[in-house]
Protein backbone atom coordinates (compact mmCIF):
# COMPACT_ATOMS: atom_id res chain seq x y z
CA UNK A 1 0.00 0.00 0.00
CA UNK A 2 1.63 3.23 -1.13
CA UNK A 3 1.21 6.58 0.56
CA UNK A 4 -1.54 7.56 -1.89
CA UNK A 5 -3.55 4.45 -1.04
CA UNK A 6 -2.73 4.94 2.62
CA UNK A 7 -4.33 8.37 2.70
CA UNK A 8 -7.30 7.17 0.66
CA UNK A 9 -8.23 4.75 3.46
CA UNK A 10 -9.02 7.67 5.75
CA UNK A 11 -10.42 9.83 2.99
CA UNK A 12 -12.89 7.09 1.98
CA UNK A 13 -13.95 6.55 5.58
CA UNK A 14 -14.59 10.25 6.14
CA UNK A 15 -16.49 10.58 2.88
CA UNK A 16 -18.77 7.68 3.85
CA UNK A 17 -19.25 9.20 7.30
CA UNK A 18 -20.34 12.59 5.99
CA UNK A 19 -17.12 14.31 6.99
CA UNK A 20 -16.75 13.15 10.59
CA UNK A 21 -16.12 9.53 11.63
CA UNK A 22 -16.78 8.11 15.08
CA UNK A 23 -14.07 6.36 17.11
CA UNK A 24 -14.94 3.99 19.95
CA UNK A 25 -14.63 4.76 23.68
CA UNK A 26 -12.95 3.51 26.84
CA UNK A 27 -12.06 -0.19 27.01
CA UNK A 28 -10.80 -0.93 30.50
CA UNK A 29 -13.71 0.45 32.51
CA UNK A 30 -16.17 -1.26 30.17
CA UNK A 31 -14.36 -4.58 30.67
CA UNK A 32 -14.61 -4.04 34.42
CA UNK A 33 -18.32 -3.28 34.07
CA UNK A 34 -18.68 -6.67 32.37
CA UNK A 35 -16.92 -8.33 35.32
CA UNK A 36 -13.23 -8.35 34.36
CA UNK A 37 -10.54 -7.95 37.03
CA UNK A 38 -7.86 -5.62 35.67
CA UNK A 39 -5.77 -5.23 38.82
CA UNK A 40 -2.61 -6.27 36.99
CA UNK A 41 0.36 -4.60 35.26
CA UNK A 42 -1.12 -5.87 31.97
CA UNK A 43 -4.33 -3.88 32.66
CA UNK A 44 -6.90 -4.42 29.89
CA UNK A 45 -4.46 -6.71 28.02
CA UNK A 46 -4.98 -9.24 30.84
CA UNK A 47 -8.33 -10.06 29.25
CA UNK A 48 -6.51 -11.43 26.21
CA UNK A 49 -5.51 -14.24 28.58
CA UNK A 50 -8.52 -14.53 30.84
CA UNK A 51 -11.63 -13.39 28.99
CA UNK A 52 -11.30 -12.60 25.28
CA UNK A 53 -15.07 -12.93 24.95
CA UNK A 54 -15.49 -9.81 27.08
CA UNK A 55 -13.22 -7.83 24.75
CA UNK A 56 -15.35 -8.98 21.82
CA UNK A 57 -18.50 -7.94 23.67
CA UNK A 58 -17.16 -4.43 24.33
CA UNK A 59 -16.10 -4.04 20.67
CA UNK A 60 -19.63 -5.03 19.63
CA UNK A 61 -21.18 -2.61 22.12
CA UNK A 62 -19.23 0.22 20.49
CA UNK A 63 -20.11 -0.85 16.97
CA UNK A 64 -23.78 -0.91 17.95
CA UNK A 65 -23.30 2.57 19.40
CA UNK A 66 -22.21 3.85 15.98
CA UNK A 67 -18.39 3.61 16.06
CA UNK A 68 -16.67 3.51 12.66
CA UNK A 69 -13.28 2.62 14.19
CA UNK A 70 -12.65 0.09 16.96
CA UNK A 71 -9.29 0.03 18.75
CA UNK A 72 -7.75 -3.30 19.78
CA UNK A 73 -7.05 -4.36 23.37
CA UNK A 74 -3.28 -4.10 22.84
CA UNK A 75 -2.57 -0.73 24.44
CA UNK A 76 -0.86 -2.37 27.42
CA UNK A 77 0.10 -5.52 25.51
CA UNK A 78 3.84 -5.80 24.94
CA UNK A 79 6.12 -8.74 24.33
CA UNK A 80 8.28 -7.59 27.24
CA UNK A 81 5.24 -7.31 29.53
CA UNK A 82 3.99 -10.81 28.70
CA UNK A 83 7.48 -12.26 29.07
CA UNK A 84 7.72 -10.70 32.52
CA UNK A 85 4.61 -12.74 33.39
CA UNK A 86 6.35 -15.93 32.31
CA UNK A 87 5.16 -16.30 28.72
CA UNK A 88 7.51 -17.27 25.92
CA UNK A 89 8.25 -14.85 23.09
CA UNK A 90 6.08 -16.97 20.78
CA UNK A 91 3.17 -16.97 23.23
CA UNK A 92 3.55 -13.22 23.73
CA UNK A 93 3.39 -12.58 20.00
CA UNK A 94 0.32 -14.81 19.71
CA UNK A 95 -1.43 -12.69 22.34
CA UNK A 96 -0.70 -9.54 20.35
CA UNK A 97 -2.15 -11.16 17.23
CA UNK A 98 -5.16 -12.26 19.23
CA UNK A 99 -6.04 -8.65 20.05
CA UNK A 100 -6.42 -7.91 16.33
CA UNK A 101 -8.25 -11.17 15.64
CA UNK A 102 -10.84 -10.43 18.34
CA UNK A 103 -11.58 -7.01 16.88
CA UNK A 104 -11.89 -8.43 13.37
CA UNK A 105 -14.23 -11.14 14.69
CA UNK A 106 -16.38 -8.49 16.37
CA UNK A 107 -16.63 -6.61 13.08
CA UNK A 108 -17.72 -9.81 11.27
CA UNK A 109 -20.34 -10.54 13.92
CA UNK A 110 -21.60 -6.98 13.66
CA UNK A 111 -21.92 -7.25 9.88
CA UNK A 112 -23.95 -10.45 10.37
CA UNK A 113 -26.22 -8.59 12.78
CA UNK A 114 -26.66 -5.82 10.22
CA UNK A 115 -27.94 -8.38 7.71
CA UNK A 116 -30.34 -9.81 10.29
CA UNK A 117 -31.52 -6.37 11.48
CA UNK A 118 -34.18 -4.63 9.42
CA UNK A 119 -33.45 -0.98 10.19
CA UNK A 120 -30.65 1.40 11.04
CA UNK A 121 -31.89 1.89 14.59
CA UNK A 122 -33.44 -1.27 15.98
CA UNK A 123 -34.48 -0.09 19.42
CA UNK A 124 -32.55 -0.01 22.68
CA UNK A 125 -30.38 2.54 20.91
CA UNK A 126 -28.65 -0.17 18.84
CA UNK A 127 -27.39 1.07 15.50
CA UNK A 128 -27.21 -1.67 12.88
CA UNK A 129 -25.91 -0.01 9.76
CA UNK A 130 -23.60 -1.73 7.31
CA UNK A 131 -20.71 0.66 6.77
CA UNK A 132 -16.95 0.67 6.42
CA UNK A 133 -15.49 -0.18 9.83
CA UNK A 134 -11.77 0.05 10.53
CA UNK A 135 -9.79 -1.96 13.08
CA UNK A 136 -6.99 0.12 14.62
CA UNK A 137 -4.25 -1.83 16.39
CA UNK A 138 -3.36 0.06 19.55
CA UNK A 139 0.29 0.73 20.33
CA UNK A 140 0.60 2.14 23.83
CA UNK A 141 3.65 4.13 24.82
CA UNK A 142 6.70 2.82 26.65
CA UNK A 143 5.24 4.49 29.72
CA UNK A 144 2.14 2.29 29.51
CA UNK A 145 4.34 -0.83 29.64
CA UNK A 146 6.00 0.48 32.82
CA UNK A 147 2.51 0.49 34.42
CA UNK A 148 3.52 3.33 36.72
CA UNK A 149 1.64 6.21 35.14
CA UNK A 150 4.65 7.34 33.07
CA UNK A 151 2.45 7.90 30.03
CA UNK A 152 0.83 10.69 32.04
CA UNK A 153 4.18 12.39 32.70
CA UNK A 154 6.30 11.48 29.69
CA UNK A 155 9.31 11.35 32.00
CA UNK A 156 11.39 8.36 30.90
CA UNK A 157 14.58 9.56 32.55
CA UNK A 158 17.74 11.07 31.14
CA UNK A 159 19.11 7.70 30.03
CA UNK A 160 16.27 6.97 27.58
CA UNK A 161 17.37 7.12 23.92
CA UNK A 162 15.69 7.06 20.54
CA UNK A 163 17.34 3.71 19.79
CA UNK A 164 16.07 2.12 23.00
CA UNK A 165 12.50 3.16 22.24
CA UNK A 166 12.68 1.88 18.67
CA UNK A 167 14.08 -1.45 19.88
CA UNK A 168 11.34 -1.70 22.50
CA UNK A 169 8.50 -1.18 20.00
CA UNK A 170 9.91 -2.77 16.83
CA UNK A 171 8.82 -6.40 17.06
CA UNK A 172 5.51 -5.49 18.66
CA UNK A 173 4.64 -3.17 15.77
CA UNK A 174 5.69 -5.82 13.24
CA UNK A 175 3.50 -8.48 14.86
CA UNK A 176 0.47 -6.23 15.15
CA UNK A 177 0.83 -5.11 11.53
CA UNK A 178 1.09 -8.70 10.30
CA UNK A 179 -2.12 -9.62 12.15
CA UNK A 180 -4.20 -7.68 9.63
CA UNK A 181 -5.56 -4.48 11.20
CA UNK A 182 -6.51 -1.60 8.91
CA UNK A 183 -4.19 0.82 10.64
CA UNK A 184 -1.95 1.34 13.68
CA UNK A 185 -2.98 3.67 16.50
CA UNK A 186 0.01 5.12 18.36
CA UNK A 187 -1.87 6.38 21.39
CA UNK A 188 -1.23 8.58 24.40
CA UNK A 189 2.18 9.61 23.03
CA UNK A 190 3.64 11.62 25.93
CA UNK A 191 6.79 13.16 24.48
CA UNK A 192 8.59 14.16 21.30
CA UNK A 193 11.23 11.43 21.60
CA UNK A 194 8.66 8.64 21.37
CA UNK A 195 6.87 10.32 18.44
CA UNK A 196 10.22 10.48 16.65
CA UNK A 197 10.89 6.82 17.48
CA UNK A 198 7.54 5.78 15.98
CA UNK A 199 8.08 7.83 12.82
CA UNK A 200 11.57 6.41 12.26
CA UNK A 201 10.42 2.88 13.04
CA UNK A 202 7.64 3.04 10.44
CA UNK A 203 10.14 4.23 7.86
CA UNK A 204 12.88 1.73 8.77
CA UNK A 205 10.45 -1.18 8.59
CA UNK A 206 9.04 0.05 5.26
CA UNK A 207 5.68 -0.24 6.97
CA UNK A 208 2.87 0.00 4.45
CA UNK A 209 0.13 0.20 7.04
CA UNK A 210 -1.34 3.65 7.75
CA UNK A 211 -1.14 5.02 11.27
CA UNK A 212 -2.32 7.79 13.51
CA UNK A 213 -0.39 9.54 16.27
CA UNK A 214 -2.38 10.92 19.20
CA UNK A 215 -0.76 12.85 22.04
CA UNK A 216 -1.98 13.65 25.54
CA UNK A 217 -1.85 16.91 27.47
CA UNK A 218 -2.48 17.94 31.06
CA UNK A 219 -2.19 21.71 30.65
CA UNK A 220 -4.03 22.30 27.37
CA UNK A 221 -0.87 23.73 25.77
CA UNK A 222 1.93 21.14 25.58
CA UNK A 223 2.08 17.35 25.62
CA UNK A 224 2.36 15.89 29.12
CA UNK A 225 6.17 15.88 29.15
CA UNK A 226 6.20 19.63 28.52
CA UNK A 227 7.37 19.15 24.93
CA UNK A 228 5.80 21.43 22.34
CA UNK A 229 2.58 20.05 20.86
CA UNK A 230 3.39 21.84 17.60
CA UNK A 231 6.74 20.06 17.36
CA UNK A 232 5.13 16.70 18.15
CA UNK A 233 2.33 17.24 15.63
CA UNK A 234 4.90 18.28 13.02
CA UNK A 235 6.67 14.92 13.40
CA UNK A 236 3.37 13.16 12.74
CA UNK A 237 2.51 15.47 9.87
CA UNK A 238 5.83 14.76 8.11
CA UNK A 239 5.57 10.95 8.47
CA UNK A 240 4.20 9.50 5.22
CA UNK A 241 2.41 6.65 7.03
CA UNK A 242 0.44 8.96 9.27
CA UNK A 243 -3.14 9.53 8.07
CA UNK A 244 -4.40 11.36 11.17
CA UNK A 245 -2.89 13.28 14.07
CA UNK A 246 -4.49 14.44 17.28
CA UNK A 247 -5.19 14.15 20.97
CA UNK A 248 -6.45 11.39 23.26
CA UNK A 249 -6.79 10.73 26.99
CA UNK A 250 -6.97 14.44 27.77
CA UNK A 251 -9.75 16.33 29.61
CA UNK A 252 -12.46 17.63 27.24
CA UNK A 253 -11.99 21.22 28.43
CA UNK A 254 -8.49 21.31 26.91
CA UNK A 255 -9.39 19.97 23.47
CA UNK A 256 -10.51 23.18 21.78
CA UNK A 257 -7.22 24.99 22.44
CA UNK A 258 -5.12 21.97 21.52
CA UNK A 259 -7.05 21.54 18.29
CA UNK A 260 -6.43 25.16 17.39
CA UNK A 261 -2.69 24.55 17.83
CA UNK A 262 -2.63 21.36 15.77
CA UNK A 263 -4.43 23.02 12.85
CA UNK A 264 -1.42 25.33 12.50
CA UNK A 265 0.76 22.44 11.34
CA UNK A 266 -1.57 19.61 10.33
CA UNK A 267 -2.99 19.16 6.86
CA UNK A 268 -4.03 15.58 7.68
CA UNK A 269 -7.33 14.69 9.37
CA UNK A 270 -7.36 15.50 13.09
CA UNK A 271 -8.51 12.91 15.61
CA UNK A 272 -9.71 13.68 19.14
CA UNK A 273 -10.84 11.16 21.71
CA UNK A 274 -10.63 12.71 25.16
CA UNK A 275 -11.13 10.96 28.47
CA UNK A 276 -14.15 11.80 30.59
CA UNK A 277 -12.19 14.56 32.32
CA UNK A 278 -11.55 12.53 35.45
CA UNK A 279 -8.12 12.64 37.07
CA UNK A 280 -5.87 9.57 37.18
CA UNK A 281 -3.99 8.89 40.40
CA UNK A 282 -0.85 7.00 39.31
CA UNK A 283 0.11 6.13 42.90
CA UNK A 284 -3.25 4.56 43.67
CA UNK A 285 -3.61 3.30 40.06
CA UNK A 286 -7.18 4.48 39.86
CA UNK A 287 -9.37 7.23 38.47
CA UNK A 288 -10.53 9.84 40.96
CA UNK A 289 -14.31 9.61 41.07
CA UNK A 290 -16.63 12.50 40.25
CA UNK A 291 -13.98 14.70 38.69
CA UNK A 292 -15.19 14.31 35.12
CA UNK A 293 -17.98 15.64 32.94
CA UNK A 294 -21.32 14.05 32.14
CA UNK A 295 -22.04 12.48 28.76
CA UNK A 296 -24.25 15.47 27.98
CA UNK A 297 -21.45 17.94 28.71
CA UNK A 298 -18.94 15.82 26.79
CA UNK A 299 -21.16 15.69 23.73
CA UNK A 300 -21.90 19.42 23.93
CA UNK A 301 -18.26 19.98 22.95
CA UNK A 302 -18.31 17.72 19.90
CA UNK A 303 -19.71 20.02 17.24
CA UNK A 304 -17.42 22.81 18.44
CA UNK A 305 -14.43 20.48 17.99
CA UNK A 306 -15.61 19.62 14.48
CA UNK A 307 -15.97 23.32 13.66
CA UNK A 308 -12.34 23.88 14.70
CA UNK A 309 -11.13 21.00 12.53
CA UNK A 310 -11.66 17.58 14.13
CA UNK A 311 -12.83 14.94 11.67
CA UNK A 312 -12.51 11.82 13.86
CA UNK A 313 -14.15 11.98 17.28
CA UNK A 314 -14.51 9.42 20.06
CA UNK A 315 -13.72 8.85 23.71
CA UNK A 316 -10.89 7.47 25.81
CA UNK A 317 -10.75 6.40 29.47
CA UNK A 318 -14.03 6.36 31.39
CA UNK A 319 -16.18 7.04 28.36
CA UNK A 320 -18.78 4.40 27.47
CA UNK A 321 -20.93 3.14 24.58
CA UNK A 322 -23.52 5.62 25.81
CA UNK A 323 -21.01 8.45 25.21
CA UNK A 324 -20.22 7.15 21.72
CA UNK A 325 -23.91 6.76 20.85
CA UNK A 326 -24.47 10.35 21.92
CA UNK A 327 -21.57 11.50 19.71
CA UNK A 328 -23.02 9.56 16.77
CA UNK A 329 -26.41 11.16 17.28
CA UNK A 330 -25.10 14.71 17.70
CA UNK A 331 -23.23 14.68 14.38
CA UNK A 332 -25.67 16.25 11.93
CA UNK A 333 -24.89 13.96 9.02
CA UNK A 334 -24.95 10.76 11.09
CA UNK A 335 -28.28 10.95 12.88
CA UNK A 336 -30.99 9.16 10.99
CA UNK A 337 -34.76 9.25 11.13
CA UNK A 338 -36.51 5.90 11.60
CA UNK A 339 -37.71 4.39 8.33
CA UNK A 340 -41.34 4.98 7.49
CA UNK A 341 -43.68 2.19 8.39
Amino acid sequence: MGSVETSSLMRDLLKQAGGVAVVDGGLATELERHGADLNDPLWSARCLLTSPHLIRTVHLDYLEAGADIIITASYQATIQGFEAKGFSTEESEDLLRKSVEIAREARDIYYDRCIEGSSVDVGNGRILKHRKILVAASVGSYGAYLADGSEYSGDYGEAMTLGTLKDFHRRRVQVLAEAGPDLLAFETVPNKLEAQAYAELLEEENMELPAWFSFNSKDGVNVVSGDSLLECASIAESCKNVVAVGINCTPPRFIHGLLTSITKVATKPIIVYPNSGESYDADRKMWVQNTGVSDEDFVSYVNKWCEVGASLVGGCCRTTPKTIRAIYRTLPKRSTTPPEQ
